[in-house]
């Protein structure tokens, strides 16, 4: 198989060179997506025989996962490893990701960070995100995963062939496995450890977890808009009908408007009905867009 080691990279000048270095131990398809650096980033990754995207500016995390896809794609590679360039993820651990694909028990494989019994040494702030942000993710998909927000993956070339990822923020992470856990992908895990130097990360850890969480939501809406949006919808109309009853029931024993009651019953009976044709519709469109895409 044509394995490619995709390398998302902004400001990186200090790390990639070495990356790469190390990278042509298990293959020479080495494809960096220089996400608009104002260092020489792209130009020791050039000079080291990568095969260089260059963005014109800043886009984000997702828009180089993207790109890193679509170049995979055009280069007919049949599986692509995806890894960070600050160094944090072992060369080693390749294989370890790649073994799944190369048997064929899965379409993506995640290396995560919560198999290795080892890695202590991840800052708990981090930790805490992480693991909030896969339990929302894992409600969207068909099997639990305990690390959604890995850059550390394998992917098969019927999953380059078939998704394409849109959201140019860390979201992308999670969009993804989504999307192949909804195409009927297998989607696995295994250990591998992190070398956390230090926090490297430039995003601003309340900011970024949000970001993430909100992206997150967005696309279990249209993934699962039956789910996300019908059941709260179903048990807000229970809800609403139950204080509607109820307020009817002292009206007729009291000849009372019980206000705080009526308020909430009615209250509750629209958002939830709002909420119930939001499902119904989003389930329809999405549902038409993708038969188009089919036909």
């Amino acid at each position: 198989m044509e394995v490619a080691v995709g390398i998302p990279a902004y400001n990186e000048e200090k790390n990639i060179g070495a990356i790469i270095a190390e990278l042509y131990e298990i293959t020479r398809n080495i494809i960096v997506c220089n996400d608009g650096s104002t260092d020489k980033t792209g130009i020791i990754a050039e000079k080291m025989g990568a095969i260089v995207i260059n963005h014109e500016k800043n886009l984000g995390y997702g828009a180089s996962i993207r790109s890193l896809f679509l170049k995979a794609r055009e280069t007919n590679t049949d599986v692509l490893v995806t890894i960070d360039a600050d160094g944090q993820h072992r060369v080693e651990d390749i294989k370890v990701v790649l073994e799944p694909i190369f048997n064929n028990k899965a379409d993506i494989v995640i290396g995560s960070r919560f198999l290795d019994k080892n890695q202590k040494n991840m800052p708990s702030y981090r930790k805490a995100g992480i693991k909030a942000i896969t339990k929302l993710t894992n409600t969207a998909l068909e099997v639990n995963i305990t690390d959604s927000q890995s850059g550390f993956r394998a992917y098969n070339k019927k999953v380059l062939s078939q998704i394409v990822p849109s959201d140019y923020g860390m979201g992308v992470s999670s969009e993804i496995i989504i999307k192949a856990s909804k195409a009927g992908f297998k989607i696995i895990e295994v250990p591998i450890t992190v070398l956390y130097e230090g926090d490297t990360s430039t995003h601003h850890p309340v900011s970024h977890g949000i970001s993430v969480i909100l992206s997150t939501m967005k696309f279990i809406s249209i993934e699962h808009p039956m789910k996300f949006y019908g059941i709260p919808g179903f048990s807000f109309l229970a809800i609403g009908l139950f204080f509607i009853v109820w307020a009817l029931q002292a009206f007729t024993e009291t000849r009372q408007i019980i206000t705080n009651i009526s308020l909430i019953g009615i209250g509750a009976t629209i958002f939830g009905t709002v909420l119930v044709m939001s499902a119904i519709m989003l389930y329809s469109i999405v549902n038409l867009i993708r038969e188009q895409h089919k036909g």
